[in-house]
């Protein structure tokens, strides 16, 4: 099932969203839904962003949407290179196979994809190359490649990425920032509180939720969920996130109303 398809199949339940706070979606039809797909993670921190939608805001006020040069050194470069600990440069690219084909274009041999509270990623500084979906709430993909600081963008062979209008960069730039702050206060005993019902249809590591459903049943799972006013990853390949904060009451449904293979 597809993101589309997933979100179609909501609004055929439920009508359209009028508003997205936290891990949770509310319905033009007085419905509430706990969102454990946050768009494939993008939502990771809650659908407000933390503050980074104020940023968003600010710099679209001052007019700053177009494609110019804002910063001498941008602050998102700074940003990143706290996360991964090491100086890097920051390009932004649509998809993630043009991200990772940049990379190797540079001899980079060890490229990672983060996954926040992934305790192997935990040491990003020996990596070659990351890649990053920043954790804001758009739509849009965007993916951001950490190079070398040293990293010439000029070679033909690479390209610079994608341009990204200076309001969206900082909103960006928040984002890493409140996620470097969020790593040391989510922890495990935010996660396993919900294992009693989740461990039944998922593996979880960390927030990470893995199906446990056998593929051919995915997409019935997936609808017998959002009957159960839970939204779950579409993709059998993507996991589902733990959502960070909501009463274990959530479940309730889905735990009185068990899918059956």
């Amino acid at each position: 099932m597809t993101t589309e398809e997933l979100y179609k199949e909501l609004y055929a339940r439920y009508g359209f969203i009028t508003r997205a706070r936290g891990c949770f979606l509310y319905t033009h039809k007085n419905q509430r839904l706990t969102d454990l797909f946050l768009e494939n993670g993008k939502a990771i921190l809650g659908w407000d962003s933390g503050n980074a939608g104020t940023f968003f805001k600010n710099m679209m006020n001052k007019g700053l949407t177009g494609s110019f040069i804002c910063e001498d050194k941008p602050r998102i470069d700074k940003a990143v290179s706290e996360l991964v600990r090491k100086e890097c440069r920051v390009f932004f690219y649509n998809n993630k196979t043009d991200a990772v084909k940049a990379a190797v274009a540079i001899g980079a041999k060890t490229i990672v994809s983060y996954k926040p509270w992934n305790k192997e990623q935990e040491d990003l500084s020996g990596a070659d190359a990351v890649i990053i979906v920043p954790p804001f709430a758009w739509g849009e993909e965007i993916f951001i490649l950490a190079m070398p600081a040293n990293y010439d963008p000029s070679s033909p062979s690479t390209g610079s990425g994608t341009e990204v209008p200076f309001a969206l960069q900082t909103a960006l730039t928040r984002s890493i920032y409140n996620l470097i702050a969020q790593l040391p206060l989510r922890q495990e005993k935010d996660w396993f509180i919900y294992d009693t019902i989740l461990t039944i249809y998922w593996e979880r590591k960390g927030p990470y939720l893995y199906p446990k459903i056998s593929e051919n049943k995915y997409e019935d799972f997936v609808k017998h969920c959002l009957d159960c006013n839970i939204v779950i990853n579409p993709s059998y390949n993507e996991p589902s996130i733990v959502p960070f904060g909501a009463d274990k009451g959530v479940f309730t449904k889905l735990k009185n109303n068990p899918f059956g293979e």
